[in-house]
């Protein structure tokens, strides 16, 4: 008896050999500048990852976890619902929760999938793509990722300077028809597609992509022709370039393991969303953007464009157009607290309206060594000014806050 478990044993062991020697998990850093995943930043950091011994394939999982508190107080006017109790929205919540794995293979491929576990529906993906070199300089990725518009949310989501995204990048506009239901928003965000990069020379960046142009909670094709635009499929075509001039712009907010870098960026992106919202209307965006880390400081200036035009079908010959705006500067205190101040301005109603929308906004970060802890409070208050009417000023100001904090501590892996 004794002998045959012996010979067990050994077979098991003789089994695993081959296993053994083709992957491990082991303390790595990773170095790899393509093996972003828009969640957590892996530059530099260690941790456990699974490769192999001749170097051609590495798996490296990783998880964001977000707790957050807000506190959101409206005026009378703000209220969706005359009745509501002025302090509405108000709670615990779980922004994200976010469990993923990057990788990269035989000198060519990186792969991405992740999943978010606080969404639902077609959100519960949140990243499924596969990279192609072909060299530096020209890259082609399909799948599930975001799209290339706007700093704020290019930026990885676990590193940015406040726990909410601006404002006047992520609130719907206002329209003076009762088609609100399909009313845009500047940031593009996550979607499935196509997209063309490359590094050029180390300093010049360009994305250009396709995309269904339906956003991250839709996994499956639904779109078609256009009826305005007989020569075009009713899809998102996005494009991007930024000038980096000190080399490879991180993409991070503030990173209190390197306090002494100095990157400068300045990007142009554009988009055109063919019978977006629905099929109602044709949305062209345009972008530019300017984000500097020096030392201890972060500064980050953006600003964008919504011109919004109904289809034929929709019998509403006017356009809209729509911008926003944000400057935000960070600064690290000590090496583990960083300051942040921004200021927001939106003008949700279109030129052809007077007022705007502005967000002033002060909030700090704090870092917790060795244990990948990070805590993020702010407070928002909403201005408004130049309204014609009171109507005007109140329906500007619809759904949002008159004041808000908020509070999250984030764990990352």
């Amino acid at each position: 008896m004794k002998h045959s478990i012996k010979k067990q044993i050994v077979a098991g062991l003789l089994f695993c050999v081959p296993f053994m020697g083709m992957a491990q998990i082991k303390q790595t850093t990773i170095d790899d500048k393509y093996m972003e995943n828009d969640v957590v930043s892996l530059a530099g950091k260690k941790g456990f990852s699974f490769s192999t011994r001749a170097g051609d394939f590495l798996f490296k999982p990783y998880a964001l976890v977000q707790a957050a508190g807000k506190f959101n107080y409206y005026d009378d006017q703000g209220l969706e619902n005359l009745y509501a109790d002025n302090v509405a929205n108000s709670g615990f919540e779980i922004p994200n929760a976010i469990l993923g794995f990057t990788g990269k293979a035989f000198g060519k491929v990186t792969f991405n999938l992740s999943l978010n576990a606080a969404k639902t529906g077609g959100a519960l993906l949140q990243q499924a793509w596969f990279d192609v070199a072909v060299k530096e300089s020209f890259r082609i990725r399909v799948g599930k990722f975001k799209t290339p518009f706007s700093h704020g949310y290019l930026t990885t989501l676990g590193e940015t300077l406040f726990p909410v995204l601006p404002t006047s990048l992520n609130t719907r506009v206002v329209l003076p028809h009762s088609l609100n239901a399909v009313n845009p928003v500047f940031a593009t965000g996550f979607d499935l597609g196509v997209q063309v990069h490359g590094l050029v020379n180390g300093k010049w960046n360009y994305q250009v992509g396709i995309f269904n142009g339906t956003g991250g909670d839709v996994n499956t094709a639904t779109k078609t022709t256009s009826d305005d635009h007989r020569w075009l499929m009713s899809l998102l075509y996005a494009g991007r370039i930024a000038y980096m001039p000190k080399g490879v712009m991180p993409a991070t907010q503030g990173d209190p393991s390197n306090l002494h870098d100095d990157k400068m960026s300045f990007a142009l992106s554009t988009s055109y969303n063919v019978e977006a919202q629905d099929e109602s209307s044709n949305d062209f965006r345009a972008g530019l953007e300017f984000a500097w880390i020096k030392n201890r400081f972060y500064v980050g200036v953006e600003g964008y464009w919504l011109n919004m035009k109904f289809t034929e079908r929709q019998k509403i010959s006017n356009a809209y157009n729509f911008w926003g705006a944000y400057a935000q500067v960070g600064y690290f205190i000590t090496d583990k607290l960083q300051g942040a101040v921004r200021y927001d301005v939106y003008d949700r109603n279109g030129i052809d309206e007077g007022g705007l929308l502005n967000f002033p906004s002060i909030g700090a970060n704090y870092y917790f060594f060795n244990s990948n802890l990070k805590l993020q409070v702010m407070y928002q208050y909403m201005g408004r000014t130049g309204h014609a009417t009171q109507n005007d000023r109140d329906n500007d100001g619809l759904g949002l806050p008159l004041h808000s904090a908020y509070a999250m501590l984030q764990y990352t892996f």
